[in-house]
């Protein structure tokens, strides 16, 4: 995008005041060991913006997507190379059809030798809805160490916006997570399962939210005890407008940039169809949406563009009346706390033990 049409869509006040060239590696708020987990990529710089805008063709959007998602796989390796493997836990796929006959994968972990019936945990991964997939290194590590705290976490395999698993736009994904969530709620005595709730990250957590509004509206939320949602990334007008959050300006290319946002945005909903639709943007989600759901963690981070948006939906969730807790992890950029696993061991491990603590809060007795 050229700096012309970037100003069509934003002027000098919604961009870092201050200190415009102010990046992760020189920004005092900044935790040290993630400046020095994302140095090797280049990512303690600022991010720039994409080759692409929004307004591209189809076929280039979904080209860049491509090289993106290949991009990013090495880094997640990288990340989690040399790291012990995970004792006490076991892997094993399932298969489900949705409803248009679409084949979705459920990798289930669970803890080697519990038999009683434990809490759930159903993940969805990041990637902006567009990218990656749960079999990445760094999901399925993460799903392990869920795991071993004596979980049975579920991973989907949901159809993606672009990439290996695309390109299939906003509902395909939201759709296979939905199937995946009910398969798990009526097969969860064969599956050892007490409750569930669902979890994600930054696209992940957009459709964690977007899935508990779905099961509200449809009639299944009864199959959901809770909902954890990390770095969500909800709002899906990053480069067009956001006086009201901030941290889209402060942060603006901190590991994420607001056109490369749009970008996939694009992608996901093209044409901007679904603008309005809380199950595709769940930061449009009224209060009507909200009444009634499950208790929610709204976890967001501080150095993140997309802080103030998970803030703001976690302040409605409030309005609504739901049971909601939120928090800041200090000095972090966007998922800093689930990448970082060799760098911050201490944070990951604590964000583990909050997330598990959660399901086991909401633990239902057996029928």
């Amino acid at each position: 995008m050229t700096a012309e049409s970037a100003g069509e869509l934003r002027d000098g006040a919604l961009r870092r005041l201050g200190a415009p060239e102010r990046s992760l590696k020189t920004d005092p708020q900044v935790h040290p060991g993630a400046v020095a987990a994302l140095a090797p990529f280049g990512l303690d710089q600022l991010a720039s913006a994409p080759p692409v805008s929004f307004r591209s063709a189809r076929a280039e959007l979904l080209q860049f997507a491509v090289a993106a998602e290949s991009g990013s796989e090495p880094m997640f390796d990288t990340m989690n190379a040399g790291l012990p493997e995970v004792e006490g836990v076991t892997t094993e796929t399932h298969t489900v059809t949705a409803a248009d006959g679409h084949q979705i994968q459920l990798y289930v972990t669970r803890p080697e030798t519990v038999e009683s019936r434990l809490p759930c945990l159903y993940h969805i991964h990041g990637g902006g809805m567009v990218i990656t997939g749960a079999t990445s290194a760094g999901y399925t590590r993460w799903r392990q160490e869920l795991a071993a705290t004596g979980l049975v976490v579920i991973g989907v395999e949901f159809r993606n916006g672009a990439g290996k698993l695309g390109p299939h736009p906003y509902p395909a994904g939201l759709e296979d997570c939905a199937a995946g969530l009910q398969w798990a709620a009526t097969h969860a005595a064969e599956l050892g399962v007490s409750n569930i709730v669902v979890s994600g990250e930054s696209g992940g957590a957009n459709l964690a939210l977007a899935l508990t509004i779905k099961a509200k509206r449809e009639g299944f939320l009864s199959m959901i005890s809770g909902v954890y949602a990390q770095c969500p990334y909800i709002y899906g007008k990053w480069a067009h407008d956001g006086e009201e959050l901030p941290s889209l300006a402060d942060y603006d290319g901190y590991v994420l940039e607001r056109d490369m946002m749009q970008v996939l945005a694009e992608i996901y909903d093209p044409g901007s169809e679904n603008s309005d639709e809380a199950t595709c943007w769940p930061s449009r989600a009224t209060t009507a949406d909200l009444e009634g759901l499950p208790p929610h963690v709204i976890s967001v981070n501080e150095v993140d563009p997309l802080r103030d948006e998970g803030l703001d939906y976690y302040r409605k969730l409030l309005a609504a009346g739901v049971r909601a807790v939120g928090w800041m992890n200090m000095g972090l950029p966007h998922v800093g706390e689930t990448l970082f696993r060799v760098a911050l061991p201490d944070v990951y491990a604590a964000n583990v033990r909050s997330i598990s603590s959660f399901a086991y809060s909401l633990r239902r007795p057996a029928p």
